[in-house]
């Protein structure tokens, strides 16, 4: 069995697939495009013309809409980010490589003992769609909820990112504490 890539895991079709379609499209539209700008002018051509145009304006801002913000799979699922969760002493600390990612565009909560962690990563340019050799980061939304195995203080939660790696630290509550009560007499 091979290992897929992330991007055949979440789109369940190859990259080359996928680039293939993508190209076979566009190179299509641009033999219409040439072979009527090769056409001598008359009223049909000119409005066919305009008409193909509008079709690449169509399909140009279709592959922005692909490359720049792919935020869910056909399939209405998001990323998910991998991570680490291991305890100390006094904490439950959760790591993930979240390069790529500003601080702003970063969510986190806690509800009961489930922290979710959920975020955006954004491209900086737009790349044409026919240009990758490979595409295996995920590049849109992202989330992932966590039920953490002991009671926490939520309160006293902290989270940094550092080298490209968010570390979250959540106090456990310790319940093993002896508590003395003072019993009183009723009279």
């Amino acid at each position: 069995m091979t290992n897929k890539s992330f991007f055949e895991r979440l789109t369940g079709a190859t990259a080359e697939e996928t680039a293939e379609f993508a190209i076979n499209g566009i190179e299509e539209k641009k033999k219409k495009v040439e072979a009527i700008s090769k056409a001598k002018p008359t009223v049909k051509t000119k409005s066919l013309k305009k008409e193909v145009v509008a079709k690449i304006e169509e399909v140009e801002e279709l592959e922005q809409e692909v490359v720049e913000e792919p935020t869910k799979n056909e399939n209405g699922a998001e990323g998910q980010l991998v991570i680490d969760v291991y305890q100390t002493d006094s904490d439950i600390v959760i790591k993930s490589t979240i390069a790529g990612v500003k601080t702003e565009d970063l969510e986190m909560t806690i509800v009961d003992n489930t922290i979710t962690v959920k975020g955006v990563r954004k491209k900086d340019s737009s790349i044409y769609q026919g240009d990758y050799y490979y595409q295996e980061i995920y590049w849109g939304s992202f989330s992932r909820s966590v039920i953490l195995p002991v009671d926490v203080d939520a309160d006293k939660t902290r989270a940094a990112i550092k080298n490209g790696v968010l570390t979250i630290k959540v106090p456990k509550i310790e319940k093993s504490k002896i508590k003395t009560i003072k019993i009183k007499t009723l009279e």
